[in-house]
């Protein structure tokens, strides 16, 4: 070993010393943090706030110290004004309208980044995205006025929609059809995911019917239900794949069980659905009679609260990436992201729990 690669070893051995015995100096003591849950004790609890994604530096596995010490710190990536979140395989897809395009995490490896392609893909007003089961992404882009389409490896694939009179503010796959709001003209257009052609839409523009849509914001499809929040008439309608309209819930109203401002919905493996409402500023939560069971969420005055949020996605496959926040009394069924437009906590990571 020459003299100069010995020197090289002595300063970095010295520096990692150093820095070590800094670290053991005045590093904080750690303060167990309170568990949120809702809803507040005595009542059984259903859902425990876990955590929250704010930028790239508060990923899963965040950079070390050490790291930090040696290499620097890497330039953080922050989450703007997310509305939609889809998440697939261990990745989550954010779609930010103050960035004008995705935020992607990969939880397997940890990473954090912007996707802004250009282009024929390239994205103006992201509002809502879905991933279907073969990995290929759908964005609903409003001020495009298309839903954009690209491939599992991000590739663009195509975009389609309507060449007048037509605004998209989400999308769903579900078999061989896609399911798009047009929040333009109050309708859920049905198009074939082979041709991306148009292939029939409901409910008929006759607002003296309960199965009318005035401004339909989200959907969520199972496999015998159409489920659209209708910002505009205070409800979440539902329909067969069809269109043919089954029932509403909810209504105009400052009590548990009605709406200020419906937005982002999902269903659970059990019927129930979720809502999102940026008036009230929580997820509501109803059994499949329509019957309200709880809520969770507030107005903004800490973790676990939200703030003007706009999307609800239920995930059963990546509970492994989040066990660790579970508190130790309670047994993990699966996650539930909702985006906060505002705030300091852009995407609130909860779980629904069963004591043990």
């Amino acid at each position: 070993m020459n003299t100069k690669t010995l020197s090289a070893y002595i300063f970095f051995g010295a520096c990692f010393s150093l820095f070590v015995s800094c670290t053991r100096q005045h590093a904080p003591q750690k303060v167990k943090k309170d568990v949120v849950i809702y809803p507040s004790p005595p009542d059984t609890t259903r859902i425990q706030f876990l955590t929250s994604f704010i930028s790239s530096e508060n990923t899963i596995n965040k950079q070390s110290a050490f790291s930090k010490f040696l290499f620097g710190a890497a330039d953080v990536k922050p989450i703007k004004k997310p509305y939609g979140i889809a998440v697939y395989n261990g990745l989550l897809f954010i779609c930010d309208t103050g960035l004008g395009a995705l935020e992607i995490i990969d939880l397997q490896k940890n990473t954090f980044e912007y996707f802004s392609p250009k282009g024929k893909g390239q994205l103006q007003m992201p509002i809502n995205c879905y991933v279907d089961n073969d990995g290929n992404l759908y964005v609903a882009d409003s001020e495009r006025k298309q839903v954009v389409v690209f491939d599992r490896q991000l590739n663009y694939v195509g975009a389609f929609g309507e060449p007048d009179n037509f605004k998209p503010t989400d999308v769903f796959v579900r078999g061989d059809k896609i399911w798009v709001t047009n929040i333009k003209n109050s309708r859920i257009n049905v198009y074939s995911k082979e041709t991306y052609q148009m292939l029939y839409y409901f409910p008929e523009n006759d607002t003296t019917k309960e199965s009318s849509l005035f401004s339909p914001t989200n959907l969520f499809v199972t496999n015998d239900r159409v489920y659209v929040s209708d910002m505009g008439d205070f409800r979440v309608k539902i329909y067969t794949p069809e269109g043919k309209f089954l029932a509403s819930i909810g209504g105009s109203g400052n009590n548990i069980g009605q709406f200020v401002r419906p937005k982002g919905i999902a269903v659970d493996r059990d019927a129930h659905l979720y809502v999102v409402d940026a008036g009230f500023e929580n997820t509501q939560i109803f059994n499949e009679k329509g019957k309200v069971l709880m809520f969770f969420g507030g107005p903004y005055k800490g973790p676990g609260d939200m703030w003007l949020p706009a999307k609800v996605t239920i995930d059963y496959d990546n509970l492994s990436f989040f066990q660790k926040y579970v508190d130790p009394a309670y047994d993990l069924n699966y996650l539930v992201f909702v985006t906060n437009q505002y705030g300091p906590e852009k995407i609130n990571v909860y779980g629904a729990v069963t004591m043990k």
